[in-house]
């Protein structure tokens, strides 16, 4: 035992001492591995890039130590994509409940959404490009994260259209549109400049209200069949 690493005469380890060999910590949790891997990942580096010993490193154990937290990478991001799934969908659901019209349900959601996508939120960049460049467990966790948002979109369509007496042809199929295009045109903006940001909310909005306003009339035609 030396001063650097003092431990209790049963061997275990005294917290938040580092190890003196390597300045490996003695003890670690899934919580840090994750803060780990968002601290390398970024708008232009997915998470399908890292390597388990590079989170390894950067969470200051050895690579072994990984695997008792996690089987592999593939399980650390999909449990980063869940958990990038959640955040966005408390910060939207809180966007929307706000609103009081499906104009503002729109645009309150779609502020909200290119917010926390500049306040350099890397759990939505990791949802964001996971989608797309990510090994099949990432992608078939983003479609369940993307089903989330369908469905609750669903609901609220439901909703308001009930209020104002508004008849959606296929609601689930248009929140299924809207929710891909919102998260198609989110991986854009990634690489876009913040100041095409209101443009693209704009154009969003309007694109949104288009399918919406499809939706009605083919809703409407249907009724008077």
């Amino acid at each position: 035992m030396t001063a650097s690493s003092p431990e209790p005469a049963s061997g275990v380890p005294v917290p938040g001492v580092v190890d003196s060999q390597a300045g490996r910590k003695p003890t670690i949790v899934r919580e840090d591995l994750i803060a780990a891997a968002l601290r390398l990942t970024g708008a232009h580096r997915s998470v399908s890039t890292l390597s388990l010993r590079e989170v390894a490193r950067e969470a200051g154990i050895a690579p072994n130590s990984f695997y008792r937290q996690f089987h592999d990478m593939d399980e650390l991001a999909v449990e980063l994509i869940d958990l990038a799934g959640e955040s966005l969908r408390r910060i939207v659901g809180d966007a929307r409940r706000r609103a009081v019209s499906g104009r503002s349900v729109v645009r309150g959601s779609l502020e909200a959404f290119m917010e926390r996508l500049r306040a350099d939120d890397k759990l939505l960049h990791v949802l964001l490009r996971e989608g797309t460049v990510g090994s099949d467990a990432f992608k078939r966790a983003v479609d369940r994260q993307l089903l989330f948002f369908e469905e609750e979109l669903h609901a609220d369509l439901v909703r308001i259209a009930a209020a104002q007496g508004l008849v959606f042809h296929e609601p689930g199929l248009v929140a299924r549109a809207i929710t891909r295009l919102v998260f198609a045109m989110g991986g854009t903006a990634l690489d876009s400049p913040p100041d095409r940001d209101a443009a693209l909310v704009d154009e969003l909005s309007h694109m949104i209200r288009m399918l919406l306003r499809g939706a009605h009339a083919m809703g409407r035609a249907r009724r008077k069949r």
